[in-house]
């Protein structure tokens, strides 16, 4: 078996065992509660699926932005990198040890749905659900080593479309109930077919700058001239940074002051204003989605650490002189770059809310971002499935 097809194999199987954990049940759920709860997935001891780990690792990397020795540690190096890693690790058992007794908690108030409720099935059940979190954390891990693509971007995915089918399903539940109408799914779903190849040219623009090296001496080689660019990609910030943080800065300060003054009408009034759909929530979640879409850019692409490595490596953009001037330059060309893909975030995080706010779609749990996940993660595997191809790892040609 060639290299590129034991990676699809060992891919195809660890996302065959994430869909199996999703069917074993929790310690102590009784068969009544098994029959009531909506979906198997929810008293699983993947209930809590690989979110946790995520919400660790974007936290510890926005620590690393704003405190210098974390992210000096991020840079220093494998060894660095794993003090991150088992930084972030302890983080998520934090988390997921939280959320799981919440849960667990949760599911042992209705009755009848816990065999026999008490400390032994909090401790039994928090445990399954943190080790259910780790399991795919690790199985994530193995797919990026062992396997086609990010194993936490392709976990991500899956569960994704995994959804999608239940979803379409109800939705032509509520076309046979009269609640929506054929044009109406109709329309839905060529958006969303729509959709897709608008993010695969977005997400592949790149604003490429050029750059000629000139000719040096590299040990006993003589390098010559040659001309190359300098690509920026137009979503430097991502989707997750930006979109997981908004909602942080949107609702910890209404939080705040519902501790501080306790529950009041205009407070009420703030909280009714900011759910989902909204008019004003999407018109300030979209203003803090583009603020912190520039900000992380920022963080992300340093254009003096840019110059300074073009001005050893010998590089030159055309017309611009080397140093500071190359750093302006490059600091224009980035902000220009960001405004198009913080409004391009904006869009498509929040076009799918706006739509269903205004009636034009119908409501449902897939949005701009879980389409972004995916497409960005089908384009990540067929490139790494194309540079495999050509190499032929392996040792054949294929």
């Amino acid at each position: 078996m060639n290299e590129l097809a034991r990676r699809i194999a060992i891919t195809i199987g660890a996302l065959l065992i994430f869909r199996f954990g999703f069917y074993v049940p929790l310690p102590g759920i009784t068969t009544q509660g098994l029959a009531s709860s909506a979906s198997a997935e929810r008293v699983s001891i993947l209930a809590l699926s690989i979110i946790p780990y995520l919400s660790a690792a974007i936290f510890i990397q926005l620590v690393s932005l704003v405190w210098k020795r974390l992210g000096a540690l991020e840079r220093s190096g494998e060894a660095g990198r794993r003090r991150i890693a088992r930084y972030t690790l302890v983080l998520t058992l934090l988390l997921a040890a939280f959320q799981a007794f919440g849960v667990a908690s949760a599911m042992q108030d209705i009755r009848g749905f816990v065999a026999e409720p008490g400390g032994w099935f909090l401790a039994s059940a928090t445990a399954s659900m943190v080790g259910g979190v780790f399991f795919l954390v690790w199985l994530s891990e193995l797919i990026t080593r062992y396997g086609i693509g990010n194993g936490l971007a392709v976990i991500l995915s899956a569960g994704i479309i995994t959804s999608l089918p239940a979803e379409f399903a109800v939705s032509l539940e509520l076309m046979r109930q009269g609640a929506i109408s054929t044009n109406q799914l109709l329309r839905d779903t060529i958006f969303w077919l729509a959709l897709v190849p608008v993010i695969v040219l977005f997400e592949s623009a790149r604003r490429n700058v050029p750059v000629q090296y000139v000719a040096r001496q590299v040990g006993r080689h003589l390098l010559p001239p040659r001309a190359s660019v300098l690509p920026i990609k137009l979503n430097s910030a991502g989707f997750l940074i930006p979109t997981t943080v908004a909602p942080w800065i949107i609702f910890l300060p209404l939080a705040g002051a519902t501790f501080a003054v306790g529950q009041t009408p205009w407070l009420a009034a703030a909280y009714e204003h900011m759910q989902l759909g909204r008019p004003v929530h999407v018109v300030l979640a979209a203003v803090v989605v583009f603020v912190l879409a520039f900000i992380y850019t920022a963080c992300v692409i340093d254009p003096e650490r840019a110059a300074e490595i073009l001005k050893e490596q010998g590089g030159i953009i055309p017309d611009v002189v080397p140093g500071e001037p190359t750093a302006d330059h490059l600091d224009r060309v980035v902000s220009l770059t960001t405004v198009v893909g913080a409004a391009w975030l904006v869009a498509i995080s929040f076009l799918p809310e706006a739509l269903v706010a205004g009636g034009v779609l119908l409501p449902y749990k897939m949005g701009g971002g879980s389409a972004l996940i995916v497409v960005c993660t089908m384009l990540d595997i067929r490139t790494q499935v194309r540079a495999m191809a050509r190499t032929g790892r392996g040792g054949e040609r294929l």
